[in-house]
């Protein structure tokens, strides 16, 4: 498989090709009961029950979702650590507890990863992906966290090369870790996709970067009126990306076609 003009495709990880949203809430969900004990183990005195645990997980992942890092000041595993600190101290009062954070923090984390898994669908579509095609995997991040969710989801093998925002100057939507990219595989910008779940990050930079197709992954698909930036392509689930290779294929082919019959006709 292969679109003629298209030589590489660039995936997004978070959110595209593992699910690291869903991971996330089942880390919370099957961590309360332990995080409950956590707590009550080391402040039994407060008798903290199910109610602040969850009270105190739905802080912390909003605190995750505006998540702000330099990993120049600070270190991944500090700041997510203070997220838990300040989640534990908002709802319960109280001094810090740097400890009970710790644990807590290690728990989610460790859970988390255990459920990062690439489906065999997306593993099969890859492999046959990959015959006619340079893989690559972009993700943003933090460089240790990006690095740890690849090793879990052991996507490695699939592709030519991993890419993390984290260990460039740039990260996505700036072109110039999208030109690396390609440098990378030995092709150029308008010879690549770019298949991501972000309009901000993967669609804004590959647009940026000149590739020559991006590719929304809207699984709600519930598309804004006033979408922007516009992707070239919208699906809602990463194995309707061949489909969508094969109807640019089809597009350049008739191209080609009406290119070559006003050839002849000159």
């Amino acid at each position: 498989m292969g679109a003629h003009g298209v030589k590489a495709v660039f995936f997004d990880l978070d959110n595209t090709l593992v699910d690291t949203a869903a991971a996330g809430r089942r880390a919370i969900e099957e961590g309360l009961s332990r995080l409950l004990q956590v707590i009550k183990a080391l402040q039994s005195k407060h008798h903290y029950g199910e109610g602040e645990a969850r009270l105190i997980c739905d802080k912390v992942q909003a605190k995750l979702l505006k998540e702000c890092h330099d990993p120049a000041k600070m270190c991944i595993t500090d700041l997510r650590i203070s997220h838990w600190e300040e989640a534990i101290q908002e709802t319960t009062g109280g001094e810090a507890n740097r400890h009970l954070a710790a644990e807590c923090y290690f728990l989610w984390k460790t859970t988390r990863l255990q459920h990062l898994t690439l489906s065999e669908d997306t593993r099969g579509m890859l492999t046959e992906l990959r015959k006619g095609l340079h893989l690559l995997l972009l993700t943003n991040g933090d460089k240790q966290t990006q690095r740890e969710k690849i090793e879990a989801c052991g996507c490695q093998p699939y592709f030519d090369a991993i890419v993390v925002g984290g260990e460039q100057k740039e990260e996505k939507p700036a072109p110039s870790i999208f030109h690396y990219c390609c440098d990378l595989l030995g092709v150029q910008p308008a010879e690549c996709v770019m298949v991501g779940d972000s309009l901000d990050t993967d669609i804004q930079g590959g647009l940026n970067a000149g590739l020559q197709a991006t590719v929304w992954l809207n699984k709600a698909m519930t598309t804004p009126v006033d979408i922007s930036p516009v992707p070239h392509y919208i699906i809602s689930s990463v194995l309707d990306l061949p489909a969508v290779l094969q109807k640019m294929e089809h597009k350049i082919n008739s191209k080609l076609g009406t290119d070559y019959t006003a050839s002849g006709n000159e």
